[in-house]
């Protein structure tokens, strides 16, 4: 038996990276599953390579009305939702002196406003419930900060400390809010980055290499089953290979 038979999840940002890997353990696990992501061709791929009767849907997390419009139609056809996985991000970087208000904003929409969004189109349904696992994707540099970053990392911040206020609203309803912080993770957003970088960024891990993401998802899969996620609400888990102890 899968840690999540029965139960009906939706995972943005899910056409590749963290997202694709869980929400592919997901549905190894037992649960039918909602790829959502602003690629719809590469969603439909990973809903296919999951088969199960996996689907994806396209939205764009940064639009209010399209993440209403993507939720409610997951939910339509799944018959309800138990795991919410508010993945979806970018990244880039610029020093302060040198970052536009539209590179600013732009990250916020993206890695911080789409948490806020994700979290109110489900909570209705799953306060109705009685029961609801929602995970954030933040990161380990909402802890510590880094040059050239500080938009991202301003917004990852947030989404620590958003995950923490929401699980405190609805902790009496039977939703658990929490939040999965990867540290240095091969995924895109590390693709347009020299390999001198990748060297600095590497050493500074404890481990001395990057994760990835198969090694991401796991920790997901812990903060949505039955058992194993019913006591943590409120907590950002750090992945990082030790590159934020």
């Amino acid at each position: 038996m899968g840690q999540l038979d029965g139960r009906t999840a939706i995972v943005t940002g899910a056409a590749s990276g963290i997202g694709k890997a869980i929400v592919t353990l997901f549905a190894q696990e037992g649960a039918r599953v909602a790829v959502l992501d602003l690629d719809l061709d590469g969603a439909k791929a990973v809903a296919a390579e999951i088969g199960g009767g996996a689907f994806a849907l396209k939205v764009d997390v940064a639009k209010e009305a399209s993440v209403n419009k993507a939720v409610a139609a997951a939910i339509a056809r799944l018959g309800g939702v138990d795991v919410m996985v508010n993945n979806a991000g970018i990244g880039d970087f610029a020093l302060t002196i040198d970052m536009t208000l539209a590179q600013w904003e732009r990250m916020i929409s993206i890695d911080l406003t789409s948490v806020f969004l994700g979290c109110r189109a489900v909570l209705p349904t799953m306060i109705a419930q009685k029961y609801g696992r929602i995970i954030n994707t933040g990161s380990q540099l909402g802890f510590c900060g880094a040059p050239g970053m500080g938009h991202y990392c301003a917004a990852k911040g947030g989404v620590h400390t958003l995950t923490k206020s929401i699980a405190a609203e609805v902790a009496e309803h039977g939703v658990t809010v929490n939040a999965i912080a990867p540290g240095p993770t091969r995924t895109a957003i590390l693709d347009s980055i020299d390999a001198e970088a990748i060297g600095v960024i590497t050493n500074d891990v404890a481990l001395k290499r990057l994760g990835r993401p198969e090694e991401i998802a796991p920790t997901a899969l812990l903060l949505a089953s039955e058992v194993g996620g019913g006591y943590y609400t409120g907590s950002v888990l750090n992945v990082s290979g030790g590159h934020v102890m």
